[in-house]
């Protein structure tokens, strides 16, 4: 991937100087990055490496002991208008007899005082068209695969119409089908939706992806973990069925500065 031949649009979100901890255990310090409006990010790392706590600081669920976090700048919206969260798994009561496509009109609720809008229903319809998922709407939840579970849920999240779109472990415990289907979709929504997926696998990702940010990297023995950008190319992977069969590799020898699209643009 080339990044000096992408189209930069304004920031989608900015991590600047954070820091946080768990009471005295250091998690992260003084961490920067940031994606652009439009861009598919992959944040990827093991398990422990602070991706979820990364996750939770973007959705507002925790607060950085110090640094600045800042969602579509200049936007006056909540963040709830502006994200669409896709989370690995989801408690459900499976005696609940709810159908898909009301799981899917969820995205839409902001008040349970008021009936959905015409625009509301819209909006879950185009969803549902999106995620593939028209020809199971009328079935209960409870009696989906997981994969299909996990495309109802991605269409939850686009029923709301959001800018930016956060998938944790999309693929997961997914059947191939779902998974193909999956990104089918993510490909469609690719340049008029961000997209920021959180994944483990730390060695390849989709070929759609624009930015790679790899978390859990340490600046020294025992320091807390930082994240950094790195580079991906193009390799031929035969019979491969990663991220629906077309895959770029992460070359974590080949670090990018956060700083490298300012430098681009006074390069201009």
């Amino acid at each position: 991937m080339e990044e000096n031949k992408l189209r930069r649009g304004p920031l989608a979100f900015r991590f600047s100087h954070v820091s946080f901890s768990y009471g005295s255990f250091k998690v992260l310090e003084d961490v920067s990055f940031h994606i652009h409006e439009g861009e598919f990010c992959a944040l990827v790392g093991a398990n422990g490496a602070g991706k979820t706590t990364i996750l939770k600081l973007l959705l507002g669920l925790e607060r950085p002991s110090s640094g600045i976090i800042e969602l579509f700048p200049g936007l006056e919206k909540k963040k709830e208008e502006l994200l669409g969260y896709v989370p690995q798994s989801t408690a459900y009561d499976p005696s609940f007899p709810i159908p898909v496509k009301d799981v899917v009109k969820m995205g839409c609720v902001k008040s349970f005082t008021r009936f959905f809008s015409k625009e509301e229903m819209t909006a879950a319809e185009e969803a549902m068209d999106l995620c593939d998922i028209q020809d199971i709407k009328n079935r209960p939840y409870a009696e989906l695969s997981g994969g299909q579970r996990r495309r109802v849920l991605a269409a939850r999240a686009l029923a709301s119409r959001p800018k930016l779109l956060v998938l944790d472990e999309p693929t997961v415990n997914m059947d191939l089908e779902s998974e193909q289907r999956l990104f089918k979709t993510l490909k469609l929504l690719k340049g008029s939706t961000t997209i920021l997926i959180v994944t483990h696998d730390s060695g390849f990702v989709s070929s759609l992806t624009d930015v790679v940010l790899c978390a859990g990297e340490r600046n020294g023995m025992g320091q807390p973990r930082t994240v950094v950008r790195h580079r991906t190319s193009s390799v031929p992977i035969p019979h491969s069925t990663l991220y629906g069969g077309e895959a770029l590799q992460v070359l974590h020898d080949e670090t990018v500065p956060d700083s490298y699209c300012c430098e681009e643009k006074e390069a201009e």
